[in-house]
C-alpha cells in the first residue's frame, strides 16, 4: 500500500478561488487513493463549496484561516502581519511536519518569501528557484529559475542545474537529462557576464549532463531537458511562451470558424488538433515547485482552474514518493561538503 501524502491547498488563493481550488482538490482525491488534502482558508466558505461534491470524507479536511494575503500586498509585510492567513498557516503545517506539501495560486511574492522564511532552505542550498515544466515537441522541459532569483550568481545557477537534473530524472523519469544554459548564441564566449562565468562551471560538473548553450528559439523544440537561467530571463521566457501559445490557439480557432468550408474542415481535423493542442496546455503539467526547501512548496498560475490544481496535487505526490528533498540533500549538499 502506498504511503499517504498530505497536501495543504490554499483554498483562498488565485483568481478562481475557492471554487476551482476545491474542485481540483476533489478531483485529485477521487483519482489517487493515497492523497489527503487539507483545505486551508475560511471554514464557512470552504464547507459550503464542498457540499456540492462527492468525495472520500476521510481524505479531505478543512483547516481554518481567517485572513487572506492579497496579490497587491507587500510580501514581507504580509507574511509578518497576517499570521492567520491561508499562506502562513499552510506553510507552518509543512514546517511542523503536519503536511508534506503546500500548493497555492495566490500571491507569488508571499509564497516565495514564506517558502524561505517559514519552511526554510535546505542547509547548503544558496537560493531556491521556481521550476515549472514547459511543453515542447519532445514532451516537457524544466525552466529553472522562472521568478525567484532575479540577481543570481554563477554558483546559484550551478545548483539550479543540479536540482533540475534530480527533478527531471526522478519525477519525470528522464535518464541523464540534458542541461543547457540560456544564451544568445551557441558559442561558449557569447553571453553576458553571468552566462560567461557560469558556462565553464557547468562544463566542469561531472554529475550533470551539460550540453552547452540554448537559444530561446530552440526551447520549444525540446533540445534540452533542464533549461538554466536567472529569474528575469526565465520569467520573460515563460510569459512569452504562454502568450504566444494562447494567441496561436485563438488564431487557429478564429481561422477555422471564418467560413463554411473551414468549419467543415475543422470538424474533420478536430480530434487530431485537440490532441496536439493538449500537448501544449501548461495546465496538465501542474505548478512550479520551489526547489531546495525543507518541504515542498508549489506555486500555480493565479488563473489556475481545477485541472491545473488537480495535476499539481498529483505532482506533489510523485515528488514526495520519490523523496526529492532527500536526494537534493544527498546528491548536492553532501557532495558539496565532501569537496570542501
Amino acid at each position: 500500500m502506498q504511503e499517504e501524502v498530505r497536501v495543504v491547498l490554499d483554498a483562498m488563493g488565485g483568481d478562481h478561488a475557492p471554487e476551482e481550488m476545491i474542485k481540483g482538490a476533489v478531483e485529485a482525491v477521487n483519482e489517487k487513493n493515497n492523497i489527503h488534502v487539507l483545505l486551508v482558508g475560511q471554514e464557512d466558505v470552504i464547507s459550503e463549496e464542498l457540499e456540492k461534491y462527492t468525495y472520500p470524507k476521510e481524505r479531505m479536511e478543512i483547516v481554518h484561516a481567517s485572513e487572506v494575503i492579497e496579490t497587491a500586498e507587500p510580501p514581507v509585510m504580509a507574511i509578518r502581519k497576517k499570521k492567520d492567513s491561508s499562506i502562513v498557516v499552510g506553510m507552518n503545517m509543512v514546517k511542523n511536519g503536519e503536511a508534506d506539501a503546500f500548493v497555492s495560486a495566490g500571491s507569488s511574492g508571499a509564497i516565495l518569501v514564506g517558502g524561505q522564511v517559514i519552511v526554510g532552505r535546505i542547509k547548503g542550498i544558496e537560493r531556491p528557484p521556481l521550476a515549472p515544466l514547459i511543453p515542447t515537441e519532445q514532451g516537457v522541459s524544466l525552466l529553472v529559475d522562472c521568478g525567484a532569483n532575479v540577481d543570481a550568481r554563477p554558483s546559484h545557477l550551478v545548483q539550479f542545474a543540479k536540482m533540475g537534473s534530480i527533478y527531471m530524472e526522478h519525477v519525470m523519469g528522464i535518464k541523464k537529462p540534458r542541461v543547457a544554459i540560456v544564451n544568445i548564441g551557441a558559442e561558449e564566449e557569447k553571453g553576458n557576464a553571468l552566462v560567461k562565468e557560469t558556462f565553464p562551471l557547468l562544463k566542469e560538473c561531472e554529475d550533470i549532463n551539460f550540453v552547452g548553450s540554448i537559444e530561446a528559439r530552440e526551447i520549444p523544440h525540446g533540445y534540452a531537458d533542464v533549461i538554466v537561467c536567472e529569474a528575469f530571463t526565465g520569467n520573460v521566457i515563460l510569459k512569452l511562451y504562454e502568450g504566444v501559445a494562447s494567441t496561436l490557439m485563438s488564431a487557429v480557432k478564429q481561422g477555422m470558424m471564418s467560413s463554411l468550408k473551414s468549419k467543415i474542415g475543422a470538424l474533420m481535423v478536430k480530434p487530431a488538433l485537440k490532441s496536439t493542442l493538449k500537448q501544449f496546455d501548461t495546465a496538465q503539467y501542474g505548478g512550479a515547485p520551489l526547489l531546495g526547501l525543507n518541504g515542498l512548496v508549489v506555486k500555480t498560475h493565479g488563473s489556475s482552474k481545477a485541472a491545473e490544481i488537480k495535476n499539481t496535487i498529483l505532482q506533489c505526490a510523485v515528488f514526495q514518493e520519490q523523496d526529492i528533498n532527500q536526494k537534493i540533500k544527498t546528491y548536492i549538499v553532501q557532495k558539496q561538503e565532501e569537496q570542501e
